[in-house]
């Protein structure tokens, strides 16, 4: 059953919803999460201090999604095209666990800057 989560970075504040996986339970009980907003291409992550395992990892994700990053132990929101991406495709660094996707309008985080406040909390 889908967990319902508060997104709010800088002046942004979109609701989510985390999926059933193992990476996304570990995420949910770890809420709320804080962190300062790093940026790279069309995409917002930063890292939440969780060791997670790959868990059906994918190379290439879509608008809205949510995933984590393992080498980077990173939440990340997938808004567009980002410096890996071939054409229109959203291409993370590495492969990432998706963990959920946006319930609002993703692009809305492009107004989100490096540096920017983060919170992730339950809805």
């Amino acid at each position: 059953m889908p967990r319902a989560i508060r997104i709010t970075a800088g002046a942004v504040t979109l609701d989510a919803e985390l999926n059933d996986s193992k990476s996304a339970a570990a995420i949910a009980a770890a809420l709320p999460i804080e962190a300062k907003a790093e940026t790279w291409g069309d995409e917002i992550y930063f890292g939440i201090g969780l060791a997670l395992a790959g868990e059906s990892p994918r190379e290439v994700v879509e608008l809205g999604d949510l995933g984590y990053w393992p080498p980077g132990q990173a939440f990340c929101i997938f808004f567009g095209p980002t410096p890996m991406s071939r054409g229109d495709e959203i291409r993370p660094a590495s492969a990432v666990n998706v963990v959920g996707r946006m319930v609002g309008d993703a692009r809305a985080f492009k107004r989100v800057r490096a540096g920017s406040r983060v919170r992730i909390e339950a809805r």
